[in-house]
């Protein structure tokens, strides 16, 4: 081989070489397309968490307007309500002892 075909040989394999890095580094390389799968699996996985949560919301909206028995629970529970033949009893602990 001549020196001159010597150096296009060497600027070639140069230039192969850097084509390979730009394309494991570059802007759209190997490595920001497993940067963006591990983003969407992520996405995927929130996805579907919203959708769990969307699913028991609608229940509940279901259950609140349709279900007499789950109302009154809920009143009972989250607004401290009583029925109507009820009554209230407190119990003062005046022993002074504490749990």
């Amino acid at each position: 081989m001549s020196s001159r075909e010597k150096i296009l040989f060497s600027l070639a394999i140069l230039l192969m070489f850097s084509m390979l890095l730009f394309i494991l580094f570059g802007d759209s390389g190997l490595a920001d397309l497993r940067l963006l799968k591990m983003e969407r699996d992520r996405l995927i996985e929130k996805n579907d968490k919203r959708a769990q949560d969307n699913l028991l919301l609608y229940r509940e909206i279901d259950r609140l307007k349709n279900d007499l028995q789950y109302i009154e629970n809920v009143a009972r529970q989250e607004l401290g309500m009583i029925g109507k033949d009820e009554v209230v009893v407190k119990i003062n602990d005046s022993s002074g002892k504490s749990k």
